[in-house]
């Protein structure tokens, strides 16, 4: 009999995972580059009236403006909670170290002491961003203030005096600022690194204690079973084996006896293998897209709101695509949208709507309630923890919630784990009809996972999945 591969507990993969993924803000960095443009303006207006120093204006404003623009716009097109990727995260770096650079190229380049600011997105990279990001911000810094040290434009006094370091000074600033880029993101990093090492290791040891928890509580229950069990089964045999020998004279009766034994030894043998090393039924590990939904659900299903299910393909999907996909039983995805679905009854009035649709890419799932939607002044920042209530009106639907923004962000977090991006939004438009938004007025999350992700795609997902492994650490 062939025997199958142990299949890696799918919550290991909060271990295995890079958790330090889509780890920075945007809003963190916003903040930061408010500060950064606050304190370039008083440096330029203070140089230029106080200490009598002749810059080209308009050009240092105009690369501040360039920072307020781009704040202005990604505050306005990007929800609060905004999470950047590595990829995102190394541009919006790169800008700030270009346009530090171009202040720095206008104001004296490395005479300015004010050119050592541009450690900051290299050591930020280095702590929150990837290897490879941090080595492009480090190599165009190098790059960058190279350049500041042969081209840029000279300090000038009201009187016309040029205020320049000596060459050698300059050559030693230079090498500092270089070996301050190399020395500082290494430390940084390799702080950040051993922070990371560390927190994925307690991760991982709780975990384990509690999958070892688990184990010893089924250990027990078989152990149990097995005792119990074990007198009648071997009273079973012994009867069985009696009548055989009395029913020798019939074989027909004789067989169904022996079949009798046969089983009363089947189930001995289980149960001796379970209480051995326990079992893991993959079979647990996947189930259809709507059969995982209202497991999710089920918790939530007798508050007195109804709970209305709506499973379907894309309008657009072949239709030898239209068949219900199976996905991934994991914990972190029935878990967090089991809270997605108790925020949506906490505060619907009567219906919550959990709308479930797949494609030849993704596969996405929408709840909706009718209730009075997100707080608008709190909508950009969901997802985040420790949020406090602003909104009485929602406060007194729901007593004692106190606004902590928890659920919804362990919710969110989990989700994110699994492959997933998470939207939301509030349905209430004053320009659709009721029939337009089927009664949905109240708030709207979206969870879309690439299919690849969420739906196994293996052989044994179309068939049947085979005999139950041994539980493998």
């Amino acid at each position: 009999m062939a025997i199958s591969e142990p299949v890696l507990d799918p919550a290991l993969r909060l271990v295995q995972q890079d958790s330090r993924v889509d780890w920075v803000r945007l809003r963190t960095l916003l903040v930061l580059r408010w500060l950064a443009i606050l304190g370039q303006t008083i440096a330029v207006v203070t140089a230029t009236f106080y200490l009598g120093l002749r810059f080209e204006l308009g050009l240092c404003f105009l690369a501040i403006g360039a920072s307020v623009v781009s704040n202005l716009i990604a505050m306005y097109i990007f929800p609060e909670n905004q999470r950047l990727s590595d990829r995102d995260a190394m541009l919006t770096l790169l800008f700030d170290l270009a346009q530090l650079s171009f202040l720095l190229f206008l104001t004296g380049g490395l005479n300015n002491p004010f050119s050592l600011l541009i450690l900051a997105p290299v050591t930020i990279s280095a702590t929150a961003l990837t290897m490879r990001s941090t080595v492009i911000l480090g190599l165009l810094a190098i790059l960058l203030i190279t350049c500041l040290a042969i081209w840029h434009l000279p300090l000038v006094t009201l009187g016309g005096e040029v205020l320049a370091l000596p060459g050698l000074f300059t050559f030693g600033f230079w090498v500092s600022l270089v070996i301050g880029i190399l020395f500082l993101s290494a430390y940084a990093r390799r702080v950040a690194s051993e922070t990371h090492r560390m927190s994925q290791a307690l991760l991982a040891t709780q975990m384990a204690l509690a999958r070892e928890q688990k184990l010893t509580d089924l250990g027990g229950v078989v152990a149990a079973a097995a005792h119990e069990l074990g007198t009648p089964l071997a009273t079973i045999k012994l009867t069985a084996t009696e009548l055989m020998d009395d029913l020798s004279d019939q074989p027909m009766l004789a067989d169904d006896v022996a079949l009798i034994r046969d089983q009363a030894d089947r189930c001995r043998d289980i149960l001796r293998s379970m209480g051995r090393a326990g079992k893991d039924d993959i079979h647990m590990r996947r189930a259809p897209l709507e059969a995982v939904l209202r497991e999710a659900a089920e918790p939530h299903a007798d508050r007195g709101v109804a709970l209305h299910f709506d499973v379907h393909p894309d309008e657009d999907l072949a239709d030898e695509e239209e068949q219900q996909p199976q996905i991934w039983r994991k914990s972190e995805i029935i878990h967090g949208i089991r809270n997605l679905v108790q925020n949506a009854v906490d505060f619907a009035d009567e219906k919550v709507w959990i709308e479930a649709v797949w494609s030849a890419g993704t596969v996405s799932v929408t709840i909706t309630d009718d209730g009075p939607g997100f707080p608008p002044d709190m909508l950009g920042r969901l997802g985040d923890p420790f949020l406090r209530r602003r909104n009485r009106a929602h406060a007194d639907l729901r007593p004692g919630y106190q606004g902590m923004g928890l659920g919804l962000f362990i919710a969110k977090t989990l989700l994110e784990r699994s492959g997933a991006k998470i939207h939301f939004i509030n349905v209430a438009d004053p320009f659709l009809t009721a029939d337009d938004t089927r009664g949905q007025s109240g708030a709207q999350v979206q969870v879309i996972w690439p299919k690849a992700v969420i739906s196994p795609e293996d052989a044994q997902s179309r068939g049947a999945l085979g005999p139950n492994t041994p539980i493998i650490d």
